[in-house]
């Protein structure tokens, strides 16, 4: 945090520009920008801690940054999305979805572009849960979305079997695997 915090002033008035993804997807494009990236990663840090009020204020400046493309903007509106629940403002959580649709040019956040689709309404809870066809990172990121789902939505129990479940997977460094350990550890 203190180091995503100390670049995130050292980027002030230093114009953004994509950054080269140190893992490029199919395409060979990149999807996030300088700024994007520091506030995004920022953003996720402090949500990872459970501070959902500085995570609100990184991904508020996140999303200035995040309209150049359809993968940067579910990324952050997850995040946003998840944030504002936590907070208990789901009016301001709803007001996130607008943009999201359902044909977007989504080149890596497919997994992201789902969870949104989700809570408008548009995807049923269980359907992004297919343990049997996904890949791990998709178990770990679907998983968390969803027993985060259950779990503002007052089904806590449900969501505890849920993030357990993203536990048992082996992709130990997706976010949705951090996030769910995170979440265990809070509700003990």
């Amino acid at each position: 945090i203190a180091d995503l915090e100390k670049a995130s002033n050292l980027i002030k008035g230093v114009p953004d520009e994509i950054e080269p993804d140190g893992a490029p997807n199919q395409y060979n494009i990149p999807t996030s920008t300088s700024h994007s990236n520091i506030w995004y990663h920022l953003g996720l840090a402090y949500y990872l801690k459970g501070d959902f009020n500085n995570a609100l204020r990184c991904y508020v400046e996140c999303m200035k940054f995040s309209h150049g493309n359809d993968d940067m903007l579910c990324a952050t509106s997850d995040w946003l999305y998840m944030t504002y629940r936590r907070l208990d403002r789901p009016s301001d959580a709803q007001k996130v979805l607008e943009p999201i649709q359902p044909e977007m040019k989504i080149l890596e956040n497919q997994s992201y572009h789902k969870r949104l689709l989700m809570y408008k309404g548009l995807v049923p809870a269980d359907s992004l849960l297919d343990v049997k066809h996904a890949s791990d990172l998709d178990v770990a990121t679907q998983g968390y979305g969803v027993g985060n789902w259950y779990f503002y939505n007052g089904e806590k129990e449900k969501a505890r079997e849920i993030f357990q479940r993203v536990l048992k997977g082996r992709h130990w460094a997706a976010f949705g695997y951090i996030a769910a350990e995170a979440e265990l550890q809070r509700m003990k």
